[in-house]
């Protein structure tokens, strides 16, 4: 296998039958040794966050495939860590699409002087610009037309794709019961130009809460798979 890229919580590798493959590592994105979905760096290292990581990621996207929603899922293999995906083509350096449930982390800390925390934000789809550097700015439908991003088009199917995944995920995670806070998604596209979601989706990629009590990643696949 070629290592293709090397990210923060994932690694990428090109197949000989042209597919990638992704290796889910512990590490996981936060500050101060506190993990956080929503910052742009790598917090802290938790054994076994990525087998749970990828655990949750077959089982949305299995999900997901037989709903007829398109992914870029393939194949996993739990004890290597490792799924294989079609290949796809990021818009531009890539995106985030983050749907909001309640107004907490970065979201709040933007906009507290007009939300209380925990507000209801009625899967508010934002999104932002995947730049460490710059630290993840969000960006508006207009500004994405504008650098050549995404057309008008492609970002009312995209985000028609994010609120659809989305509530399916609150809702499976509501059969458990659990609240779904806020959760981002990454979106590609295949030879094609088919629109994909990919990446993964598990508890490295979303807030969580039972009651008052927030869910720690790890803990998530027990209580959605168990």
């Amino acid at each position: 296998m070629k290592l293709v890229y090397q990210g923060k919580t994932k690694d990428l590798y090109e197949l000989e039958n042209g597919n990638y493959l992704l290796k889910f590592k512990d590490d996981v994105t936060g500050k101060d040794g506190v993990f956080d979905p929503g910052e742009n760096q790598v917090g802290l290292t938790l054994d076994g966050a990525g087998e749970a990581g990828l655990k949750l990621t077959k089982f949305f996207f299995e999900k997901f495939n037989e709903k007829g929603l398109y992914t870029h899922y393939v194949d996993c293999n739990i004890e290597e860590k490792t799924m294989e995906v079609l290949p796809a083509t990021t818009f531009g350096k890539g995106l985030e699409f983050i749907c909001r449930y309640k107004a907490v982390g970065s979201f709040y800390r933007r906009y507290k002087d007009y939300v209380e925390e925990g507000q209801d934000l009625d899967g508010f789809v934002e999104v932002t610009l995947k730049n460490d550097d710059a630290g993840d700015p969000p960006i508006t439908k207009d500004g994405l037309a504008i650098l050549g991003l995404v057309t008008n088009e492609e970002y009312e199917e995209l985000a028609k794709m994010t609120r659809e995944i989305c509530d399916e995920i609150k809702d499976i995670l509501a059969s458990k019961g659990i609240t779904l806070y806020d959760i981002k998604l990454e979106f590609g596209k295949d030879k094609d130009g088919k629109v994909l979601l990919i990446d993964e989706v598990s508890g490295g990629n979303m807030r969580a809460y039972k009651g008052d009590e927030y869910v720690q990643p790890l803990d998530l696949p027990a209580l959605i798979l168990g």
